[in-house]
């Protein structure tokens, strides 16, 4: 009976034991007291100097670290201090004094642009190293940072040397010459440039900072999107997009943050509008729900928006969640603000329980995959499940940086709690075992499959662990106040550099509006308008009449979309669906119309076009005169786009 008794009590024992060597589920409901969320920073901080310190160890000035064999690696024949420039500003705002005076050293002594005889990615280097450097200036007033960043900026404007002056993918630092990609610019990557080049605009009084990027707007606009959504590739040479998938994960996701922050970095109202243009096609043509939980999430249209929507949503688009808060109050608390857009806040809300559910429902390892794709079939179990290419976890920072906007937008605590359970799980399923590597200090790393336990590790460190993951997680977990860090006051890059809010002043303006030459006025694209969507303006409660008064705008874009797609296809539609109604006989009357005019102008003969050239020019020449801009109504096919265009470019800047 005592031997029973003493088994038991040791299987009781070994339970305990094991249960609480595993990473805790957090309540979503606990109010963890100040002190609490204190000590939990302080977690924070020890593990990304762990990371940080054995990256000093063994990959001091080295591009690229792996924590698992404690090797570096640079990305060219020498060192950009890729890790150490993007985790400036964390060091700073965690009060790393040491480590930032040997990181500021390394950027003194030892960052040389002239040595990088290679190409580096335009993106990655603005967002984290031109970001990085104008960041940490913002924060320390250092002129070492300014001109530095002055210097790559002068590196970097070389990609921008393209037909169109939308950047190539790749430069030079060397050299500064801009390198193509096969396939064309990803569109993202093309678009999220503009807060770093017109901060740094601003600093140096120098324009041609601010027109670069300007001009990389006005080209993508140009292209008349429908509903504000746009391909993930745009073509560096002719300024058009290529294919047509539309997504908010790689490639896509950074175009629709920018457009946010690029109005609340200065003010300007055109971006405002693109960017609720983008949030009512989002919601419009991205959103589905799961079963059976229901959960929100942002599909893919691989086919353009007349395609099936793809239920495979990537961790990147978590981002989504944080973008919809900040633009629900403009970063301003609900409870002081006088101006908050529900619709966005609800929304906001939906995509942050969903990504800490990617995390919390893997049962193995409470860490949520690279992407997942979404149940909407009833006879399934599960919301999601993971396909095995894409179970890794790179320590991404998307969810945890959602949580960090809900937190300090609507202050529920919730958004914290789950914070920390994911931050115990990647603590506890990250660190790297004793016995691997140089020596068995403390360290973490990305893991190769999050569904089993113990997790495969990967042996990379990505800088966005120390500089995003860790830091949304640190101010997830501060109490204090801290100006420099106010979501009232700044905008943070797409790495979470912090760059001010700012008046352009006299010598900065847009310079540019919407739809090339016109702005809110009819556009030849293939015989359609251009969608005129706008979201309802920001009112307490429910959104639903702002909803009823799109639904005839919803139905127009539809026949829009699909009447031009027939048109390629030389195509009558049917007053059947595709076609919403009561609009049908719209679209066919577009369609058919087209048609009849390419008919006519394939009968032209070289002597009544050569004629119809010499009227285009002499009504764009009258019209150029007057300061206004030619209409396909004025000026004969086929040659009104030509003529338009070259009208738009000879006129005064006031003129536009």
């Amino acid at each position: 009976m005592l031997f029973k008794a003493f088994i038991a009590s040791l299987v009781l024992y070994t339970i305990l034991y094991i249960y609480s060597l595993l990473p805790s589920s957090t309540d979503s409901t606990d109010k963890p007291s100040p002190e609490a969320w204190e000590s939990r920073k302080l977690e924070v901080k020890q593990v990304f100097l762990d990371s940080w310190h054995d990256y000093a160890r063994h990959g001091w000035g080295k591009d690229v670290y792996q924590p698992v064999s404690q090797r570096g690696t640079d990305m060219g024949p020498a060192p950009l201090g890729w890790i150490i420039v993007d985790s400036l500003d964390v060091l700073q705002l965690m009060d790393c004094e040491k480590e930032f005076s040997d990181a500021k050293s390394w950027v003194q002594n030892d960052l040389d642009y002239d040595k990088f005889d290679h190409d580096v990615s335009t993106f990655e280097t603005t967002i984290r190293m031109l970001g990085g450097l104008l960041s940490t200036y913002y924060l320390t007033d250092d002129q070492l940072f300014l001109d530095k960043a002055i210097g790559l900026a002068e590196k970097l404007s070389g990609a921008f040397d393209s037909q169109t002056g939308i950047p190539y993918a790749s430069i030079n630092l060397h050299t500064g010459v801009g390198i193509p990609a096969r396939g064309g610019s990803s569109t993202a990557e093309v678009s999220t440039l503009q807060l770093e080049f017109k901060y740094l605009a601003k600093l140096t009084g120098k324009k041609s900072y601010w027109d670069q990027v300007e001009k990389v707007m006005k080209v993508l606009d140009d292209n008349h999107v429908n509903s504000g959504l746009v391909p993930i590739f745009v073509d560096p040479d002719t300024g058009m997009y290529r294919g047509e998938l539309i997504r908010l994960g790689s490639r896509g996701d950074s175009y629709y943050e920018y457009l946010l922050k690029q109005y609340l970095q200065t003010g300007e109202t055109v971006y405002l509008k693109m960017y609720q243009e983008s949030y009512a096609g989002i919601k419009k043509y991205l959103l589905n729900k799961s079963y059976p939980s229901g959960l929100t999430f942002i599909g893919e249209r691989p086919n353009g928006l007349t395609g099936p929507l793809d239920n495979k949503m990537d961790h990147l688009v978590c981002f989504a969640g944080g973008m919809f808060a900040l633009g629900a109050t403009d970063g301003v608390p609900i409870s002081i603000s006088d101006d908050i857009d529900y619709d966005q806040l609800d929304l906001a809300k939906e995509i942050g329980k969903t990504c800490y559910r990617m995390y919390h429902d893997v049962e193995a390892t409470g860490l949520a995959p690279e992407i997942v794709v979404f149940n909407t079939d009833s006879e399934k179990k599960e919301d999601f499940y993971i396909k095995a290419n894409d179970r890794h976890n790179l320590q991404r920072p998307e969810t945890v940086e959602t949580l960090y906007y809900l937190w300090k937008i609507t202050g529920d605590e919730k958004y914290r709690n789950w914070g920390y359970e994911i931050f115990k799980n990647f603590v506890h399923y990250g660190k790297v075992p004793a016995g691997r590597g140089k020596d068995d200090e403390i360290r973490y790393t990305s893991l190769g499959d999050v569904t089993v336990n113990p997790p495969k590790l990967r042996d990379n460190m990505e800088s966005f662990w120390l500089t995003e993951t860790l830091k949304y997680l640190y101010l997830l977990f501060d109490d204090e106040e801290n100006p420099k860090w106010d979501l009232n006051r700044i905008v943070l890059n797409t790495e979470a550099h912090p760059l001010p809010r700012f008046e352009m002043g006299s010598e900065f303006k847009t310079g540019w509006k919407r739809g090339g030459e016109q702005q809110k006025k009819t556009v030849e694209n293939g015989g359609l308008l251009r969608n005129d969507f706008r979201v309802s303006s920001k009112e307490k409660g429910s959104t639903e009449e702002g909803s009823k008064d799109s639904s005839s705008g919803d139905a127009q874009l539809d026949n829009k979309l699909v009447a031009e797609a027939m048109k390629e296809k030389k195509e009558i539609p049917e007053a059947k669906e595709p076609v919403a109604k009561p609009l049908d006989e719209q679209a066919k009357e577009v369609k058919a119309k087209a048609v009849v005019e390419e008919e006519e102008e394939e009968k032209k003969s070289p002597e009544e076009m050569a004629e119809r050239v010499a009227k285009n020019k002499e009504v764009a020449e009258k019209m150029k005169q007057e300061n206004e801009i030619p209409s396909a109504k004025k000026v004969a096919r086929p040659l009104d786009d030509q003529v338009r265009e070259i009208a738009a470019n000879e006129l005064p800047v006031e003129a536009e």
